[in-house]
């Protein structure tokens, strides 16, 4: 999200000697992805962010593949995965291909330790719980209903409020943007577009920790965890200032377009990457031309694969459908409503109902830790008095 932001002691220029309190110089530090060219902050260390003190053996967490390349059109009960206490055991990946990989995570406990993902964006969204996460640019915190985005290279820290906590997550190997068609070309967001910068929640309360010792940070990349242990706090910023920084977007403060006949998905946009993008459908009214029929029409799915994850509320093209369920309608073949959704949904007014929809644009591999929530046979859901 391209607004500049700063917290803290920041120099008057860029690459100028600045000097903290004791006369040692601040450690400037320019954190951001896409080399030189993307956007990026600069951030002042009391200590230099290089001082690893010790490293322990590597370990996969690659995702087991079940299925590759899949056309089954599936279903998963996501409220089955069961929880762990450990914040990146509780992790797992269900769905993923070369640039994407989506999971659910049901952790109780903070993270006593420190992690940073150095090969993907991650978005967060907030099914269940509440809580803070503390980065070295600030504080963000989250509820219900937030969708947290936190740039790659970030390194973090989880603090919850309880220990009922239940995540969808995404890790893109791209950048996470919103989208172009929503701003103008200096980066604010136009008139037209679903939300704007007073929507965005960005990092505040930060705390400088002039602290040394033994620090636990797991850096995951390509698929391996890196146990490191660095010999200061790696929240030792004094200030920072930039467009390069993690923040959150409800879900609530999306406004939905809508029209007098049914509007294409597109509508409900609200990231896109290189890769894919994420949708958000939001309680709305429904169509107004006086023949409208509000739910979707059938339409095929050649292009991309589609995820629905559903967070509340009745779905009006789905039967059957529970809170954390997700649904894989895969590239190749159509898809549509479920029978009788069509008829139910002539006449009505509005929707209460709330969901995520992710579309990767390459088709995703199905894990086996999906198999272990799946739904039998949901393809069969489409025929005449099936309650799959």
């Amino acid at each position: 999200m391209p607004i500049y932001h700063k917290l803290g002691i920041v120099p008057d220029k860029r690459h100028v000697v600045a000097r903290q309190q004791n006369g040692k110089l601040y450690q400037e530090e320019l954190v951001g992805t896409q080399g030189f060219a993307g956007m990026s902050s600069l951030v002042y260390h009391l200590y230099p962010p290089t001082r690893v003190k010790q490293k322990d053996k590597p370990y996969s967490v690659q995702p087991e593949i079940a299925i590759e390349n899949g056309l089954d059109a599936m279903s998963f009960q996501g409220f089955q995965l069961q929880p762990e206490a450990d914040y990146l055991k509780s992790r797992k990946v269900l769905f993923c291909n070369p640039a994407l990989q989506i999971g659910l995570a049901a952790p109780t406990t903070s993270t006593p330790y420190f992690y940073k993902n150095a090969d993907a964006d991650e978005i967060i969204f907030v099914h269940k719980g509440s809580g803070i996460i503390s980065t070295m640019f600030g504080d963000l915190s989250f509820k219900y209903g937030d969708y947290i985005v936190i740039p790659r290279g970030t390194v973090y820290q989880v603090h919850f409020d309880s220990d009922d906590n239940r995540w969808l997550f995404m890790e893109s190997t791209d950048p996470v943007f919103t989208p172009r068609r929503y701003r103008n070309d200096f980066g604010q967001m136009l008139e037209h577009s679903p939300f704007c910068e007073r929507d965005i929640q960005r990092p505040e309360n930060l705390k400088t920790y002039d602290e040394e010792g033994e620090f636990d940070i797991f850096i995951k990349k390509k698929g391996i965890m890196f146990p490191y242990l660095y010999a200061n706090h790696p929240f030792d910023v004094a200030g920072w200032d930039g467009f390069h920084y993690p923040y959150i977007f409800s879900i609530f403060n999306f406004e939905p377009i809508t029209g007098r006949i049914h509007m294409p998905p597109p509508v409900h946009q609200t990231f896109e990457s290189r890769n894919f993008v994420v949708c958000s459908f939001v309680p709305r009214l429904y169509d107004y031309h006086p023949d409208a029929i509000p739910a979707p029409y059938h339409h095929s799915n050649i292009d991309s694969d589609e995820l629905l994850y559903y967070v509340d509320g009745d779905f009006m093209s789905r039967n059957n459908i529970q809170k954390g369920q997700i649904t894989l309608h895969p590239g190749g073949i159509p898809h549509g409503p479920h029978p009788g959704a069509i008829e139910r949904s002539i006449g009505k007014k509005e929707t209460q109902e709330l969901a995520v929809m992710i579309d990767p644009f390459q088709p995703v591999n199905i894990t086996r830790e999906a198999l272990n929530l799946e739904v039998k046979d949901y393809y069969k859901s489409w025929l005449e008095n099936n309650h799959v």
